[in-house]
């Protein structure tokens, strides 16, 4: 049996390997359904939560329990999404939870905090203003 990893997990891998300031805890979602994947804390911010998402076409699927979370909890949550392209190259792009609504109807129309620069997706996470 060959173990492959699942395309979220890869996300996991990329989010840990490129934000090394934060510590980071996977959580189990089937212990409390719709609390987002990643829990982070770096001591000049605290505790904040990351929702890893896939996106083959221009809609991002939540389940209603997340939806719930992102809308009730705008506030240092966020959602990290990996857009598979059609050719070799995917894009990941950060959201905070009140791009929820728009990434399930269009990703596409659904301005990101960030695209593409892991460095500026740390600084959004540890709550730093731009250089």
């Amino acid at each position: 049996k060959v173990c492959t990893m699942k395309p979220e997990s890869k996300l996991w891998q990329l989010l840990k390997k490129n934000t090394p300031k934060i510590s980071w805890t996977r959580l189990e979602s089937w212990s409390s359904f719709g609390t987002p994947d990643c829990l982070g804390y770096n001591d000049s911010c605290g505790f904040f939560m990351c929702e890893l998402k896939v996106a083959r076409g221009s809609k991002v699927s939540f389940s209603p329990h997340q939806k719930l979370f992102h809308i009730t909890r705008p506030k240092r949550n966020f959602i990290l999404v990996q857009q598979a392209a059609n050719g070799s190259r995917s894009s990941v792009k950060l959201y905070g939870s009140s791009a929820i609504h728009g990434l399930m109807e269009d990703i596409r129309e659904t301005p990101a905090l960030a695209t593409d620069d892991w460095n500026h997706i740390q600084r959004i996470f540890l709550g730093l203003r731009p250089n």
